[in-house]
């Protein structure tokens, strides 16, 4: 998927542990999400994917490797591209940085993906639970 010129580039985290993943309601509380957030200078995208998953979910793991994926979506007029990283979760939090405007909840596979607006993030999540953990 190619990242479009205009587009506001963010990386997210797929948080997994124990074959369920981790969703956040959004700033606005409205929705639910993943951890994401707008790269920053001087870091990759995987520091921002592992950043937000501690920031907004508090949660500390390891990354996959590679990105599983891409997806798009809208807010406010501008077009966001989000390159999409699993996370193998170690450590969940019992105080975090943003635990006073966000909730957390683990879900299986499919009541996650029931909650997420975004088709292609959906296809990611189903993805990640369908990969194999690494040894």
């Amino acid at each position: 998927m190619a990242v479009l010129s205009d587009a506001i580039r963010q990386a997210a985290a797929i948080p997994i542990l124990s074959g369920q993943v981790c969703l956040i309601t959004s700033s606005s509380g409205r929705r639910w999400v993943v951890p994401k957030g707008c790269f920053e200078p001087g870091k990759t995208a995987a520091d921002i994917a592992l950043q937000e998953a501690w920031e907004e979910a508090g949660l500390i793991g390891v990354l996959r490797g590679e990105p599983i994926g891409h997806y798009h979506y809208e807010k406010l007029g501008r077009r966001y591209h989000v390159t999409v990283f699993v996370l193998d979760v170690t450590e969940v939090a019992d105080d975090w940085p943003e635990m006073k405007l966000r909730q957390r909840r683990w879900l299986s596979g499919e009541r996650a993906i029931a909650r997420i607006q975004e088709p292609d993030l959906r296809d990611l999540i189903l993805e990640a639970l369908a990969a194999r953990q690494p040894a």
